[in-house]
């Protein structure tokens, strides 16, 4: 019968089995691994407002243009702690309307003082299925005002975002030796506070560009100047690239880096995903191949488990078998040959019916005459077995004496 024909009458087959196993375990290890790294694996185009983002309310067309004019760009997805004093990039922070003031008080704490940016969210978004063009786009958008409470007082004291309604118009702006043109979006966000100096005001008052007293900390409070959507005309391009050069020249900084920890793209701390960076992916390592042993350990046994048997087995073979070891590692077996010549000559002369009166000797010669003739003589054996200098003499002459018995008696 073949062996498909066996696991089929079973209903059960071993190769079969085996590949479901390793594809579970595999799968298993892979959505962990991506649940843990998601987030930094992610392309980040889901139509948010963030510097992976393609939608119009993202900023992927200014990165862009920055690094094909040749700027340092970074894409930050954890938070630095480390300042380097030949380099210093202007951070630029693009929170979200969910964003809590503690996050961004957490940011700019690990700056330590180095220029940063914050550009406040405008747009709720969000995409119809069936009418959106590209996958990562928006087809539906509304301004939302965010909370004066987002920006921390701790860092900006008190301060007021307000949407002031008006017509798109175009506003020359100067800023670090750069001339260039702001383009207002119709319903403007502008930000006011006492802590606040405006570096590009507002028509009906406020400011869309502000520092925070005599810190490197600027916010522009409308992001319709430097996103996607401003993108959308090469005019309100350029004025976008000069306003984003002309905040990192006023700040002197040395490139731009775009946080995007606060847009949940960021490789925030957890047991999990430790589990997949080093220095902690060899202990990982470790357990898989572990379970794989274990899983190959109990395919090999294939089987229930061997009961473990008794340390001294309950026969008279067993018996015999460890008096024989006692008396082999105390090493007196030569001790015992006089005994074991006794034993075969007692027993050869009790069944083929000796005389009785008979000493050792005439025993020995009487078991001589009922030999084939050319045999080892039972008497010569009986003298020279006692005389044994080494094991191999006493087995020899031993075995001898036994086939002597089982010629005679004919049994084993």
């Amino acid at each position: 019968m073949s062996d498909a024909a066996v696991a089929s009458d079973h209903g059960f087959n071993p190769r079969l089995i085996a590949g479901v196993v390793a594809i579970g375990v595999v799968a298993f290890i892979a959505l962990w691994a991506l649940i843990a790294l998601g987030p930094q694996l992610s392309s980040g185009n889901d139509g948010g407002g963030h510097a992976l983002s393609k939608a119009a309310p993202g900023y992927a067309a200014i990165v862009d243009l920055a690094e094909r004019a040749g700027a340092e760009v970074e894409l930050r997805r954890r938070v630095e702690t480390t300042r380097y004093e030949e380099y210093e990039p202007l951070l630029i922070i693009t929170p979200t309307h969910r964003t809590r003031a503690t996050e961004i008080a957490e940011l700019l704490d690990a700056q330590i003082g180095a220029p940063a940016l914050i550009i406040l969210p405008k747009w709720q978004t969000m995409a119809v299925p069936g009418q959106t063009e590209k996958p990562g786009w928006v087809s539906v958008g509304f301004p939302v005002k965010p909370r004066d409470a987002m920006l921390p007082p701790g860092h900006f004291g008190k301060i007021a975002i307000k949407a002031a309604p008006g017509k798109a118009q175009e506003m020359p702006a100067h800023l670090a030796g750069h001339s260039f043109t702001a383009w207002l979006p119709t319903n403007v966000q502008t930000i006011s506070g006492d802590n606040l100096e405006k570096l590009i005001a507002a028509p009906g008052g406020g400011a869309v560009l502000a520092q925070v007293g005599d810190r490197d900390l600027y916010i522009l409070a409308d992001p319709d100047l430097i996103n996607n959507l401003a993108f959308a005309s090469r005019d309100r391009a350029v004025g976008g690239a000069m306003l984003i050069d002309a905040i990192a020249d006023y700040a002197d900084a040395d490139g731009l880096a775009f946080d995007l920890t606060l847009n949940g793209f960021g490789g925030q701390r957890s047991l999990l995903r430790f589990a997949f960076v080093p220095p902690f992916i060899g202990i990982t390592l470790c357990l898989i191949a572990a379970g794989l042993l274990a899983l190959w350990q109990a395919w090999m046994r294939f089987g229930p488990a061997l009961k473990p048997g008794r340390a001294i087995p309950v026969s008279k073979a067993a018996l015999i078998a460890n008096s024989a070891d006692l008396i082999k590692q105390a090493r007196r077996e030569l001790d015992g040959a006089d005994a074991y010549v006794k034993s075969q000559r007692i027993a050869i002369a009790r069944r083929l019916h000796a005389p009785t009166g008979l000493d050792d000797a005439e025993t020995d010669a009487w078991i001589d005459r009922h030999l084939r003739k050319g045999s080892d003589l039972f008497s010569s054996l009986a003298r020279r077995l006692p005389l044994s200098r080494n094991t191999h003499e006493f087995l020899a002459d031993a075995q001898a004496l036994h086939d002597i018995r089982k010629d005679l008696l004919r049994d084993s």
